[in-house]
């Protein structure tokens, strides 16, 4: 007899290509927006090799090929969105990333328009869900601005735990970096990534952020030599520690996609940035 087929949910599937984040996937199964095999899928459906997929324009071959997923550490400026696209017409961070054919790139978390700094960026969809999910604490620090100095008492308060309106929220370390005058910096390392979570927790105390920059995420530093508004995609070796880190088994096993058909979008033409090599 023939071994049965690998199945998978739909959803899920299609999520790990990077083509959405599974809750958003849902929607537009829920939609009809998505077929299989030429019928117009529902959820809890599951799919097998050889399984064909249209979706937004595009189709793809559920497959036991392995992908070689692909990730990214992006030095976000200010002025640019998290969002692959704007009502307001602002910048986005995709404005400047290399095509991937199999797939998309995926935010793992966001920065808002006024934050700089450290955004990975993947087409690895079950990386990016780990990543960011409350239940695996990855860590994510940053370098503060702060106007004014922050006290003892205000620091240990910071430390313990202080009530937001959405919930009690805390710092797991903060650690003085120099300053003078009105100003001074912090390195602050937290848990959970809220809305503008770090500016409210020192708002909370009565201090404004001057300036806010992601410095590491998880395993994944930014690199000192990259500047703004430059990427660079970590090796193979890198990747695999991101998803060990998270629970995850080293490379991605099983089902995947392979793009057969449909437009792939062009991005403007502007003049791509200088491709930095991790150091």
């Amino acid at each position: 007899m023939n071994p049965p087929k690998k199945a998978e949910r739909l959803q899920k599937l299609m999520a790990s290509a990077g083509l959405g984040s599974r809750r958003a996937l849902e929607k537009q199964i829920a939609d009809g927006k998505v077929e299989v095999n030429g019928k117009t899928a529902v959820l809890g459906l599951s799919v097998s090799q050889g399984d064909t997929i249209k979706f937004d324009g595009k189709s793809w071959q559920v497959d036991t090929r392995p992908v070689r997923q692909r990730t990214l550490i992006y030095n976000k400026p200010e002025g640019e969105v998290t969002s692959r696209s704007d009502p307001q017409g602002r910048k986005t961070v995709f404005d400047r990333l290399p095509r991937v054919r199999d797939g998309r790139w995926v935010a793992i978390g966001r920065l808002d328009i006024n934050t700089t700094g450290l955004l990975l960026l993947t087409t690895d969809g079950e990386l990016a869900h780990a990543m960011m999910h409350p239940s695996n604490k990855v860590d994510r620090e940053y370098a503060c601005r702060i106007r004014g100095e922050a006290s003892e008492e205000t620091l240990r308060k910071l430390k313990e735990g202080v009530e937001l309106n959405d919930g009690p929220a805390s710092f797991s370390d903060i650690q003085p970096a120099g300053g003078s005058g009105e100003n001074h910096w912090y390195h602050v390392t937290i848990m959970e990534g809220r809305n503008r979570e770090v500016r409210r927790l020192w708002e909370s105390q009565g201090l404004m952020v001057s300036r806010l920059k992601r410095v590491r995420y998880g395993a994944a530093f930014l690199p000192k030599r990259l500047r703004m508004g430059q990427w660079s995609e970590i090796d193979p070796a890198d990747h695999q520690v991101l998803r060990e880190d998270v629970g995850l088994a080293a490379t991605s096993e099983g089902l995947s996609l392979k793009q057969t058909g449909g437009t792939i979008n062009k991005p403007p033409a502007r003049k791509k940035p200088r491709r930095q090599r991790r150091r």
